[in-house]
């Protein structure tokens, strides 16, 4: 048997952090799936909305995922989305309901309810990959029986070769191969303001590089918190980069490389890819 994507990023060491999908804002869909492959698209949502959602992620650099809870229990009548705003400083997350996906075209430009506490997403997408839904359902699971209210299966993430992925809302943060007995205590880190550097990709209102670097800073430092580590700048000269950060007031220098791995980085994959990575200069 073909080994998998992650079974094989696990052997070689991929580095995770840099690697975590870039968005500043989320709308999330209720959606029990099917899944097509690329789950907006091609799952049967009604064409308008899909219409709204894709230009909304466009306008506000935002990403749609369907959700759905695990297990694939049925939802009522009325389902749920979510927006979230994942900036420094601003982080939000708002819901509302929905009978018809129709609605879902208002629901783009709704203010919604404020949503108290925060949102777990495990990405399930097996269709998009298999790992996703190998490894990414027993984590769920283990969420669901922790936290059912918070927990919520997802679609594609990006970076599937680090499965399980976990999004902590509203902050964005993605974390890679946590394991399923250890990710409630992750989860009641996060939601008492700490997050634990070992799993982070990075937070997805930053850059590849600004994840790399605010990484390498959480490990020389120590700084634990949720808000620590505030961006100040960041400046490239060729493949050099420079990232400056407050609370506390610490300076990365990273320098960016591209490396060829000679294998697909996907299940779905036929080509070798290609991977970012970032060193200490």
């Amino acid at each position: 048997m073909t080994a998998r994507c992650a079974d094989l990023a696990d052997a070689t060491g991929d580095p995770r952090e840099g690697t975590a999908p870039p968005a500043r804002r989320w709308f999330l869909v209720e959606h029990p799936g099917p899944w097509g492959r690329v789950a907006l698209a091609q799952s049967g949502v009604d064409p308008a909305a899909v219409h709204a959602l894709a230009a909304w992620a466009l306008a506000e650099g935002g990403r749609v995922l369907l959700v759905r809870r695990p297990g694939r229990a049925a939802p009522s009548t009325e389902r749920r989305w979510f927006r979230v705003d994942s900036r420094e400083g601003v982080e939000e997350i708002r819901t509302g309901t929905f009978t018809a996906e129709s609605e879902l075209v208002a629901a783009a430009r709704a203010l919604g309810d404020p949503y108290d506490g925060p949102l777990h997403l495990v990405c399930a997408h097996g269709r998009h990959d298999t790992c996703c839904a190998v490894r990414g359902r027993p984590l769920a699971a283990a969420l669901a029986a922790a936290d059912p209210e918070r927990t919520w299966e997802c679609s594609h993430i990006g970076g599937c070769r680090f499965a399980p992925a976990l999004v902590l809302l509203p902050h964005g943060f993605t974390l890679g191969g946590v394991p399923a007995d250890e990710a409630p205590a992750v989860v009641r880190d996060y939601a008492a303001g700490r997050i634990d550097p070992r799993w982070v990709r990075g937070r997805s209102c930053h850059s590849p590089a600004v994840q790399a670097a605010q990484d390498h800073a959480r490990r020389t430092t120590g700084a634990a918190g949720v808000d620590a580590l505030h961006l100040v700048d960041a400046t490239a000269d060729g493949d050099l980069w420079t990232v400056r950060f407050r609370d506390p007031d610490v300076s990365v220098v990273l320098r960016e490389r591209r490396i060829d791995t000679g294998r697909p980085l996907t299940c779905s994959a036929t080509a070798p890819g290609w991977m970012r990575v970032f060193e200490p200069a």
